[in-house]
């Protein structure tokens, strides 16, 4: 490279630079180490973060056991390393997964068509409005004040480029459920989505039939949204939605840090038109023979930009495949076994708390420490290595002094107590 430069030495390289900035000793770095030393250097550096630490995070990003078939299935190199599947002949291995994974959504969410997949839940939240206003031709989209923050301000950043006034309605004070009488009093014929969670932030199973019928009635789409995929393998699948977006993180991905993770969009045959990304679908080859392609994909690199129903550029294939192989391996009555054992830790855990809301909840529910702050009870639980709830008032000023805990299929009993002890007790101080 000196010679190429026409330079006599690596210092004649840097002498443009001033002399205090010049390093003048050797770099302060160890000697180098073997590979297995460096795998136990990073073992024990893990043992530092998370790894031994008991969680009861919730919010949306969910710590469920993930079974090894699905690294050993998406860990192929035809899945790991394969891009996008433009050429439907070179991609049957991933369009069939799609395929199979678009039928697993239908099945679970209880509508007739879903795409191969989006980014995330918080994308998919405001994609699922933006087609709302395609199919009614309506341009206001009104949002229960207790669907996930983060997803809010999401819709929020999409909205403001769309020009999509986007109003909230309330919650009840008492039950964490919707305010019905305000969700009707703000309903009027300029509405194209009313779109709600559930469960809810709080943890909080909604009475999403009577919402949908209020919307109904003023000729609005009805938006379900979920975090919690594995609350479907319990609830009643959301048929009188017109629209599901959701986040499949649950079902085989780690928390890592919040992403990357897969959304999905489902919803009836009649709306296919204006279904954002893409859907695989099913045909025959020349011979006859089983095939799948890419059946529909109306993004703008496919299609003339006014008609694109969005810039999604891609889908989440991997982690959907992580998804599908989850589903499949779980099956109906494994999805609906691992939703009961949530359900059933998440009681045990909330029995004898100060609940804040007294509405139904599957594995979330929101807490009163009024004794202390919430983020005082965590450093107490900290110390004994478990990672406790999300302080609610940084979203919710209301619930300041609320903290946000859920309990999965991963909870065990003895941390689970020592968490109940320490709320306890912030109550006693």
């Amino acid at each position: 490279m000196l010679d190429a430069l026409g330079l006599r030495s690596l210092e004649e390289l840097y002498s443009h630079l001033p002399e205090d900035v010049l390093l003048k000793r050797p770099l302060n770095l160890p000697d180098g180490q073997s590979e297995y030393e460096i795998v136990e250097f990073f073992r024990a550096c893990g043992e530092r973060n998370a790894a031994g630490y008991a969680s009861f995070l919730g919010a949306g990003v969910y710590s469920h056991y993930r079974p090894v078939l699905c690294d050993v299935i998406a860990s192929r190199g035809e899945f790991l390393t394969s891009y996008t599947p433009y050429q439907a002949e070179m991609a049957q291995g991933t369009l069939t997964t799609i395929f199979e994974f678009q039928t697993m959504v239908c099945q679970l969410t209880g509508m007739e068509v879903a795409n191969a997949s989006m980014y995330d839940g918080s994308t998919a939240a405001p994609e699922m409005a933006m087609m709302a206003c395609r199919i009614t031709g309506r341009e206001r989209v009104l949002v229960a004040r207790s669907l996930h923050p983060e997803y809010r301000r999401v819709l929020e950043t999409y909205a403001r480029y769309q020009g999509l006034p986007v109003a909230e309605f309330g919650y009840d004070a008492a039950t964490g459920e919707v305010d019905l009488a305000d969700l009707e009093a703000k309903l009027n014929d300029e509405v194209a989505m009313v779109m709600v969670q559930s469960p809810n932030f709080f943890g909080v199973i909604e009475n999403t039939r009577t919402a949908a019928e209020l919307a109904h009635r003023k000729g609005a789409l009805f938006g379900f949204v979920f975090t919690e995929a594995v609350s479907l393998g319990l609830l009643e699948p959301p048929y009188h939605a017109d629209i599901v977006a959701g986040e499949l993180q649950s079902f085989a991905h780690p928390p890592s840090y919040g992403g990357p993770f897969a959304g999905v969009i489902a919803t009836k045959e009649k709306y296919i038109r204006q279904l954002p990304g893409r859907l695989a679908g099913e045909t025959k080859d020349v011979h006859g023979n089983r095939a799948f392609c890419l059946t529909l994909s109306t993004r703008e690199q496919h299609i003339r930009r006014e008609k694109a129903t969005s810039n999604i550029c891609t889908n989440q294939a991997l982690v959907a495949l992580m998804a599908t192989v989850f589903m499949s391996l779980y099956g109906k009555e494994g999805l609906r076994e691992l939703a009961v054992q949530n359900l059933s830790k998440a009681h045990y855990l909330a029995d004898g708390l100060p609940l804040r809301f007294k509405g139904r909840f599957f594995n979330e529910f929101v807490v009163c420490c009024n004794g202390s702050q919430p983020e005082a009870v965590n450093a107490k639980l900290l110390e004994k290595k478990i990672i406790g709830g999300l302080p609610l008032g940084r979203f919710y000023p209301e619930l300041a002094g609320c903290m946000l805990l859920c309990a999965t299929e991963m909870s065990r009993r003895p941390q689970m107590d020592e968490v109940k002890k320490a709320i306890e007790e912030s109550h006693a101080r």
